[in-house]
């Protein structure tokens, strides 16, 4: 089984977890009704995507 023969420095290891960190996510606002939504998905509120509708509202009946 490998040891190591130093230790490993507190910035040495954080040096190494640079590049682990989540990256922020992306929102661009709809063209339609302006709700923000991830690029290249559906806008839930609307339905449409690349200024196509997409889905349909479903209207409740009671």
């Amino acid at each position: 089984m490998a040891v190591p023969k130093k230790k490993t420095s507190k910035s040495k290891k954080n040096m190494r977890r640079s590049h682990d960190a989540l990256g922020v996510n992306a929102f661009i606002e709809c063209p339609n009704c302006g709700e923000l939504v991830r690029p290249h998905h559906v806008c839930e509120a609307c339905g449409q995507y690349s200024k196509k509708e997409v889905l349909t509202k479903k209207t409740e009946a009671k």
